[in-house]
């Protein structure tokens, strides 16, 4: 009895559920009662005459009221009808926007992210807008910023340890980069240097001063563009000690042992005793940029960090 009972309940639900008219009627209900004509409804939703009557006359079935008054001249609102207008359209539209929040989590990019810089470049105004824009845009992708050394900054790249990076060009081939911002290069001069008192100076005037090295790992090619090796008369830059990171390269420009050209914003990033800023009025401009290795272009969360910066780039023309 209890199993008979327990079919019955099942049988009955299932009936209560086959009566529930769909979404697809309730339109149908709705398109026919602002167009009160069967045939521009069925002309505007591209379905037959018969199929909609077939539709409408199942609405009513499921909901056991008439909707419609239909004569050879005219097809009216019955009350019933009129009266369940505001119903069906806030069913029709909490519906819309199920579908539109639905299919807005189907493109929600997750992950997580790991952001290379050397130095502190991701405090720059052009990373920090590429950066906030991903965690608007994107909030299901977790960012990690990963400081680097002069080695890693392209190495970790190619070895997976960061998924993109804020870099410095030029950059080793194979490496893919949107360019996002230039600026002037300066020297880096011990404080107590006779040119650390003057506003501007040239290359010439820096002839004799030794340059802080690299370790072999950092591609020379960087390092010679960075150190302007060899000066635009072919003679060569004198090295100095080898360091490894920024924080090294300033510690030794600060003891005298060294002097270095950087970007122009390395002085607001990294004020230190005993170390001077200063204009080089021959120097030519640096860039910054994003870097992917080719195989992670089409990875979801870089494509997103990319289009934010592109973003980021536009913005900033306007």
């Amino acid at each position: 009895m209890a199993g008979n009972r327990s079919n019955e309940e099942a049988t009955s639900g299932l009936a209560r559920q086959t009566r529930e008219p769909s979404i697809h009627q309730l339109r149908l209900f709705l398109a026919l009662a602002e167009e009160l004509h069967f045939g521009r409804v069925a002309a505007r939703l591209f379905i037959s005459q018969s199929a909609l009557s077939r539709q409408l006359r199942a609405l009513e079935t499921r909901l056991g009221v008439k909707l419609f008054e239909r004569t050879s001249r005219a097809v009216v609102l019955t009350t019933a009808g009129e009266a369940l207008l505001p119903e069906a359209h806030a069913v029709t539209a909490a519906m819309s926007g199920v579908l539109q929040r639905a299919r807005l989590h189907a493109r929600m990019v997750t992950g997580h992210l790991v952001v290379g810089q050397c130095g502190a470049d991701a405090a720059l105004p052009f990373a920090r807008t590429a950066l906030a824009g991903l965690r608007r845009r994107h909030p299901g992708i977790s960012v990690e910023v990963r400081s680097l050394n002069f080695a890693g900054q392209i190495s970790a790249l190619n070895r997976g340890e960061v998924d993109v990076a804020f870099v410095r060009p030029p950059v080793l081939p194979g490496i893919q980069t949107m360019d996002l911002a230039t600026e002037p290069r300066v020297a880096c001069l011990p404080a107590d240097d006779p040119l650390a008192a003057e506003k501007q100076i040239t290359l010439a005037q820096l002839a004799d001063r030794a340059v802080a090295d690299a370790p072999p790992e950092v591609p020379r090619n960087w390092w010679d563009h960075w150190t302007i090796n060899p000066r635009p008369d072919g003679t060569p830059v004198r090295y100095g000690p080898t360091v490894t990171d920024v924080e090294a390269l300033l510690a030794t420009i600060a003891l005298g042992e060294a002097m270095m050209f950087v970007p122009a914003s390395t002085e607001k990033l990294f004020p230190r005793a005993g170390v001077a800023y200063i204009e080089v009025v021959d120097l030519p401009l640096c860039s910054a940029a994003l870097a992917w290795t080719p195989e992670n272009r089409t990875r979801p969360d870089i494509a997103a960090i990319r289009e934010c910066a592109r973003r980021g780039i536009v913005s900033g023309r306007e």
